[in-house]
């Protein structure tokens, strides 16, 4: 066993040869907290950005847990897509390889588009981890070809995900089927008040674990280009004339809005890819395997593709529309400059999104303010520099008012008076800042 820090928890010594061969050295702050919480058999709550560490968070402590003896489902992992369920099953996978047991360990994954009948058939021995969408796995349940009464854990990923494409009733019906006792993982971007009944319905004193450190990686530019009533298609168009991306990603708010926007794109010419929930099961796959074909340069997207899609390459991140929500920024921005690389985001952004501008500019990320004109950059002035203005204006005059002398007697023309006082003293205030 190699020197590394995840001595501190107390694993099976076949763990850490599987830890050894990931070449994994220290936990992640969200591994740092959820695994030593997750052996403690507490239920948990986790918020952490993409690339934390989050999946190996859970299996971790999931694997420590297995019973090798036992031909019987033990964990369950559950993920609101395909893509994201077949990531998480290779992670596993990868595990399993690495064990010196690892014939021993039997993991399936179950998804939607894959022969039901055939899988059914495979299930007459119970798999002892179950990954899949709930769809696939509460359908395999309904049939009596999975029973998960007797698993210890179960992992809900990506909950507000599911909660959007409208999940959460699955995994509501799958519960009444497990152990009342049954220990609960929920991994989440954000929150929603929405989500909150759910978590109260099956998680009792859970353990909350929010992770803001490394709000998003420090090799990624952030520009802002203000949208000026012009169509956004025409904007993104004089931007791929300025940039040569490897690949980028744009993002839009919303599935109509990727549709009208991936047509605008195409009728500039541009040939884009596309990728939404909305998207057939068989479309959605071949779009995948083209776009991992580098078919696409560009590639319009929802929040779907920002959640744990493994897009590699990925040099720029367009932002068509702003996110509603700080996280959602991180997961969108967070599909470039991965594994150390630099990226760029580019944020178009209207009057309604300065709002979010501020809260990210507070969490301590550095905006450049560009334009866009007739295909080129153009350094333009901070997209709040009339509020400062005005700020440090009322301050300076704030402070020439504290420096007038108040007279004790007051004389006819006396306001006149203060009022050139005051005048003059602003200018010298100016003065001076304006030479430092």
């Amino acid at each position: 066993m190699k020197n590394h820090q995840f001595k501190q928890y107390q694993l099976h010594e076949w763990i850490y040869d599987v830890i050894d061969q990931l070449t994994f050295q220290a936990p992640t702050p969200i591994q740092q907290k959820v695994i030593p919480a997750a052996l403690r058999r507490e239920n948990i709550i986790g918020q952490s950005h993409t690339g934390s560490g989050k999946t190996h968070a859970f299996l971790i402590p999931l694997f420590n847990q297995l019973d090798l003896d036992k031909q019987e489902v033990q964990f369950v992992i559950t993920s609101p897509t395909r893509e994201l369920a077949t990531q998480i099953y290779n992670e596993a996978k990868k595990m399993i390889d690495y064990a010196p047991n690892g014939g021993q360990i039997d993991a399936k994954l179950l998804i939607g588009g894959t022969d039901k009948k055939r899988t059914i058939e495979k299930l007459n021995k119970q798999p002892q981890i179950v990954i899949g969408t709930p769809g696939r796995i509460l359908d395999l349940i309904e049939e009596g070809a999975l029973d998960i009464y007797s698993a210890r854990s179960f992992v809900v990923d990506e909950a507000d995900l599911m909660l959007d494409l409208g999940l959460i009733d699955e995994i509501d019906k799958m519960l009444v089927r497990a152990h009342e006792k049954i220990q609960m993982f929920v991994f989440s971007a954000t929150i929603p008040e929405r989500l909150k009944p759910f978590l109260t319905k099956y998680m009792f004193n859970p353990s909350y674990f929010h992770i803001k450190d490394h709000f998003a990686p420090e090799t990624i530019e952030h520009r802002l280009i203000p949208l000026k009533h012009r169509p956004i298609a025409e904007v993104i168009h004089h931007i791929s004339k300025a940039i040569n991306p490897y690949i980028a990603i744009i993002f839009t708010n919303g599935k109509t809005a990727a549709d009208e926007l991936f047509q605008q794109l195409q009728e500039k010419g541009l040939n884009p890819g596309i990728i939404h929930g909305g998207l057939k099961p068989r479309e959605r796959k071949r779009v995948l395997k083209d776009i991992q074909g580098l078919r696409y340069q560009y590639i319009v997207a929802t929040d779907l593709a920002a959640r744990g899609i493994d897009i590699k390459g990925v040099s720029h991140v367009i932002n068509a529309q702003m996110p509603k929500e700080e996280e959602f920024y991180i997961h969108r921005v967070g599909r470039t400059a991965r594994a150390g690389m630099e990226g760029t985001a580019i944020n178009i952004y209207t009057d309604e999104d300065k709002p979010l501008i501020k809260k990210l500019e507070e969490r301590g990320l550095d905006f450049t303010n560009y334009d866009i004109v007739k295909s080129e950059w153009r350094e333009i002035k901070a997209w709040n520099e009339r509020t400062q203005r005005k700020k440090e204006g009322h301050d300076v005059d704030r402070e020439a008012w504290s420096k007038v002398k108040k007279r004790k007697k007051v004389k006819p023309g006396y306001k006149k008076k203060m009022k050139y006082q005051h005048n003059k003293i602003k200018k010298q205030l100016n003065k001076k800042k304006y030479k430092k």
